[in-house]
């Protein structure tokens, strides 16, 4: 995995989701943070190219608001500030697998119920009476 996206991925898994659950609307992530916690001394400059790259911006949903720091803006003193621009965040009660619960109840009752379906398959295979 190259930098950018280890660093990219980690910003999503360390800071875009907790805020997002947290629902905050606006959250900053330290550049010098990210540096110490990865380990990647030496690596400033690829640390805040990725915190503000197209790329992370567009897969989280994110619109970056403001940048503070020295005016090269590779350093680890500088902060990204990011909203969610999410006009409607993901609904947590909405479970796509829980959705197809059921999916096959109303064929089920057009053959008399998922028991009577059971049976008469049971039937046909085994010969009737035989498979019980």
């Amino acid at each position: 995995m190259r930098d950018a996206d280890r660093i990219r991925t980690y910003g999503t898994e360390r800071y875009v989701l907790p805020a997002r659950g947290r629902k905050e609307r606006r959250f900053s992530i330290r550049a010098g943070d990210v540096v110490r916690e990865l380990q990647m001394s030496g690596r400033t400059p690829a640390v805040c190219s990725a915190l503000k790259s197209r790329e992370f911006l567009q897969n989280n949903n994110l619109e970056l608001v403001e940048k503070t720091g020295p005016p090269s803006g590779q350093s680890t003193t500088v902060t990204y500030t990011y909203e969610f621009i999410d006009t409607m965040p993901p609904s947590p009660k909405e479970d796509p697998w829980a959705n197809l619960r059921g999916a096959l109840k109303d064929v089920f009752a057009d053959l008399g119920g998922g028991e009577q379906y059971l049976r008469a398959e049971r039937d046909r295979f085994y010969g009737r009476g035989q498979g019980k």
